[in-house]
């Protein structure tokens, strides 16, 4: 899987089918600075995901469209719009209490 440098972050990148379907599931966390970018992707799940992340939408160009912090595993859709195109997911920085 090929790794590149977006948005400040060191992320692996989903390219094929399989690669994107499996994204983060599996994983059990990510370091600061490290990510994955889901192309072809404008909306996400977060089931069987064991950590909470955040998605940053982006176009066709890596310009940012929208940005859903603190998504917590087992939420069923989360939308980026019409214009996204890929989406960097990182590991959510925020703890929710409890």
């Amino acid at each position: 899987m090929e790794t590149v440098e977006i948005l400040g972050c060191r992320a692996k990148v989903a390219h094929t089918f399989c690669e994107r379907a499996r994204g983060l599931i599996g994983v059990k966390g990510l370091a600061p600075g490290e990510g994955m970018l889901i192309e072809r992707c404008n909306a996400i799940h977060t089931f069987f995901m064991s950590f909470s992340i955040d998605a940053t939408f982006l176009d066709a160009e890596n310009r940012v469209v929208k940005i859903v912090r603190n998504i917590r595993p087992w939420r069923p859709l989360v939308w980026g719009g019409w214009r996204a195109k890929k989406v960097l997911e990182t590991e959510a920085r925020i703890r929710p209490f409890g």
